[in-house]
């Protein structure tokens, strides 16, 4: 027996936008002009990271495969004040429905829906200043310049939800897949035991040249998905941007209405608003005699609840076309699919110039976001340019607080990859 195959709709990746050039020292060397001035030119900025709804996917398969994506890297400047190339961008497609969220926090960062849209997930390093960028009245040749910003990887966390105008529900085996199969070129598999369907499964059904409907086939729900029973709610996300729910019900089971109500609390205990979207029950295997006994008190008490209902017969393409109209009826006056209430969070570099000190064994450990960057950014070959690191070291506080913690001459200070000397 053959295993089926699996449907990627969740994957974390890592992404790492291009560092910026470095600029460069460099003086001008002319015929006959033997002090010629600054020069070097900035490095080029690194390339940004975009992820691209590319409509031709259906899954995140493609992230299983590869996991780490890294843009080009700006380069370095030249001389003559030419500035460094800049890197390509990187641009990662993703199916509509992609949802990215933090994985530490799990907060929305996007949510990628329209094709062709853009989402910038890192950006760039900007280059380093060039030498000539640092002349000044007082220092006419300065021997500094900057290394292009760093920086770092980030995790992402992709979750895809199929978008579809109607999401086909219920129980193992009430017949989704037989109807999807039959209003649509979709072909899902298709056996007499339950779970046959591990994987949603999309069909695209035309009821005229003008009219057409995305069909999703939601893998049976049991008791209990909503906290991960049988299937789970893997695929529950999924119902979420349908707008219109055909509710199937198993004309064969013991007893359908209580089927009907089963799924109903799932799908309200995974979300509430999944509750309140548009349904039009359907009850199915109407080709049995035992069904059609069936019937007319089935479809007495659903309409008691105040939904509407009608009969088919999946395998046979009996009134399959007929749900198929008053479900693109209802579309016409469905609001759009409330997901969750939330929005996309975007964090300001709040506390940049924050800094820890901690003793080690050795010497001591300096860590923050500026600090670490400032000494990645620096030629340590140049005095001057030691001499601005410095600077930053006193202007955000560090050295003060290095002070205050006991540092004393002669003592190892690491900061990032870099191991220096305190010295008063």
């Amino acid at each position: 027996m053959t295993e089926p195959a699996k449907f990627f709709d969740h994957a974390t990746i890592t992404v790492k936008a291009g560092d910026g050039g470095d600029g460069i020292v460099h003086f001008r060397r002319e015929k006959y002009v033997p002090l010629g001035g600054p020069d070097g030119g900035d490095g080029g900025h690194g390339g940004d990271v975009y992820l691209v709804v590319e409509t031709r996917l259906n899954t995140l398969i493609a992230f299983q495969r590869r996991r780490e994506f890294k843009a080009e890297p700006g380069k370095k400047g030249g001389g003559s004040n030419k500035t460094g190339k800049s890197g390509d961008d990187l641009i990662i497609a993703v199916p509509p429905g992609t949802v990215v969220r933090d994985p530490a926090t799990g907060e929305l960062i996007g949510d990628l829906t329209q094709p062709g849209q853009k989402f910038l997930v890192a950006r760039g390093g900007r280059g380093g200043k060039g030498s000539a960028r640092f002349a000044t009245s007082s220092n006419q040749a300065p021997r500094m310049a900057e290394k292009g910003v760093p920086t770092d990887p980030r995790q992402l966390y992709l979750e895809l939800r199929l978008i579809a105008d109607v999401g086909i529900v219920g129980v193992p085996n009430a017949g989704k897949s037989t109807l999807l199969t039959a209003v649509s070129a979709a072909q899902p598999k298709i056996a007499d035991y339950p779970f046959t369907t591990l994987t949603p499964n999309l069909g695209v059904a035309r009821l005229d040249d003008d009219t057409a409907l995305v069909l999703a086939d939601i893998p049976g729900l049991i008791e209990g998905a909503h906290a991960g029973a049988g299937l789970g709610f893997d695929f529950l996300r999924h119902i979420q941007r349908t707008r219109v729910l055909i509710h199937l019900l198993d004309g064969l089971s013991p007893d359908p209405l209580a089927d009907f109500s089963q799924i109903n609390t799932e799908l309200a205990l995974f979300d509430e608003n999944l509750a309140r979207k548009p349904q039009i029950v359907a009850l199915n295997k109407m080709d049995m005699p035992d069904v059609k006994e069936k019937w007319p008190a089935i479809k007495k008490d659903i309409e008691a609840r105040g939904y509407p209902i009608t009969s088919i017969s999946a395998i046979a393409g009996t009134g399959t076309r007929d749900l198929l109209y008053r479900a693109t009826q209802m579309l016409a006056t469905a609001p759009a699919p409330a997901i969750a209430e939330e929005v996309p969070v975007y964090r300001p570099h709040f506390g940049e110039d924050e800094f820890t000190i901690a003793r080690e064994r050795d010497g001591w450990r300096v860590s923050g976001a500026r600090i670490e960057r400032a000494a990645k950014m620096t030629y340590w070959e140049y005095d001057e340019a030691v001499a601005r690191f410095q600077r930053i070291v006193e202007a955000i506080g560090v050295k003060d607080a290095l002070r205050a913690a006991g540092v004393k001459p002669g003592d190892t200070v690491r900061i990032g990859e870099y191991e220096l000397e305190w010295q008063e």
